[in-house]
C-alpha cells in the first residue's frame, strides 16, 4: 500500500544530516496524515530547522526517505515539491506589492494563470482574513497581517502539506488569534500541516500529535495524553468537602487509578490516572464513607511539564 493510499501526506524515515563532526539530526521519522496537524517541538539548536528543511527539499539529506503524497522527495523533485506548502519563519513578501499582487506574482510562480489564479487569490485572501485590503501595499500592514499574508503565499496552489515555522513570531494577540483559527480551519478541511512553535499554548491548541525532537533525535512522540502517560504525570484533582476526610481520603485510595489522596485544606487532594473516567467512582466513594463533596476541579498535567521532564529545558529555551 501506498503512503497516500493510506491517507498519509507525509512520511519521513531514518532522517541523518551532519555538518562536518556535528550531527544536526539522526534517526528522525514521522508521519502526517490528511487533516492532521503534527507539532514538531524541541529546544533550540535540537534540530528542528534542519529537519524542516530536509523535509521541504532545501537541505540535501546524508540519509533517510521522505515521501510527500506519495511520491519521493529530494532537493532535485519538482511533482513532490508542488505538494508542499513552505511558510518560513521569516517574511517572503515584496513589501512594495499590494497583497493582491503578491499572491499574483507568486501564483504566476506555480504556473497558475487567468480565471483560476484570480478566483484562487480571492480565496486565500478570504481565508486568511485580507480581503478588505486585499489593495493595499504589503508594507503598510501590521506585523500580524504579514503573518497572515505569508500563510496566504504557502496556500495559493493547493498544497497536500503545509509546514509552519513559527509563523506567530512577533505578533499581537489579536492577530494571534486569528492565525491559530486559520490552521484549525485548515485541518478541518483535510490539510496536513506540519507545526513548529515556542509557545507550548500553541500547540496545546492546534496539534493532534506531537513528536518531541532534542540533540538531532525524536525523544518522545503522540498525543499530548500518550506523552502525559509515558512520562508518569498524573491528573491532579481537589474535592472540596467536608465531613469525615480520613475515612473519604481511605475510600478514594481504593479507587483504581488513584495514585494519592491527601487531606488538605477542607478537602482531598488527588492524583489519578484518567481521572475525568474514574471521578464518578471517586465521588461515590467518598459519599460513602460519609464526607459531602461541595466541589470538584480536575486538573490535567500538560504539555510543558512533558517537555521539561524529556529535555530539561523549557520550550522557549
Amino acid at each position: 500500500m501506498t503512503d497516500d493510499a493510506a491517507g498519509l501526506v507525509l512520511r519521513c524515515r531514518e532522517l541523518r544530516k551532519a555538518f562536518g563532526d556535528l550531527v544536526a539530526v539522526t534517526g528522525v521519522g514521522f508521519h502526517i496524515a490528511e487533516g492532521e496537524t503534527y507539532g514538531l517541538l524541541g529546544p533550540n539548536g535540537a534540530g528542528k530547522t534542519t529537519t524542516i528543511s530536509m523535509i521541504a527539499g532545501l537541505l540535501e539529506r546524508d540519509a533517510g526517505e521522505v515521501l510527500v503524497d506519495g511520491k519521493a522527495l529530494t532537493t532535485r523533485s519538482v511533482g513532490a515539491k508542488g505538494a508542499i506548502g513552505l511558510v518560513p519563519q521569516d517574511l517572503a513578501l515584496y513589501p512594495d506589492l499590494t497583497a493582491r499582487e503578491n499572491l499574483t506574482f507568486f501564483g504566476r510562480l506555480y504556473g497558475m494563470r487567468g480565471p483560476e489564479l484570480k478566483a484562487r487569490a480571492n480565496e486565500v485572501l478570504q481565508i486568511v482574513g485580507l480581503s478588505d485590503r486585499a489593495d493595499d501595499r504589503s508594507e503598510e500592514f501590521s506585523g500580524g497581517m504579514k503573518r497572515r499574508l505569508n500563510i496566504g503565499l504557502g496556500l495559493l496552489h493547493h498544497p497536500r502539506l503545509l509546514i509552519l515555522d513559527e509563523p506567530t513570531v512577533g505578533v499581537d494577540p489579536q492577530s494571534r488569534n486569528a492565525i491559530l483559527e486559520s490552521v484549525e480551519r485548515l485541518s478541518v478541511e483535510g490539510l496536513a500541516v506540519l507545526y513548529t512553535t515556542h509557545y507550548m499554548e500553541e500547540a496545546e491548541r492546534l496539534c493532534d500529535r506531537v513528536g518531541i525532537i532534542d540533540k538531532g533525535s525524536i525523544v518522545a512522540e503522540g498525543t499530548r495524553r500518550q506523552l502525559v502517560e509515558l512520562v508518569g504525570e498524573h491528573d491532579r484533582v481537589r474535592l472540596d468537602a467536608t465531613g469525615n476526610l480520613q475515612a473519604a481520603a481511605q475510600a478514594a485510595y481504593g479507587v483504581e487509578g488513584v495514585k494519592g489522596v491527601d487531606v488538605r485544606d477542607g478537602g482531598l487532594d488527588l492524583l489519578a490516572v484518567r481521572a475525568a473516567e474514574r471521578l464518578t467512582q471517586i465521588l461515590a466513594s467518598v459519599s460513602s464513607a460519609g464526607a459531602s463533596v461541595k466541589s470538584v476541579s480536575v486538573e490535567e498535567p500538560n504539555l510543558e511539564a512533558v517537555f521539561l521532564h524529556l529535555t530539561g529545558k523549557a520550550l522557549r529555551d
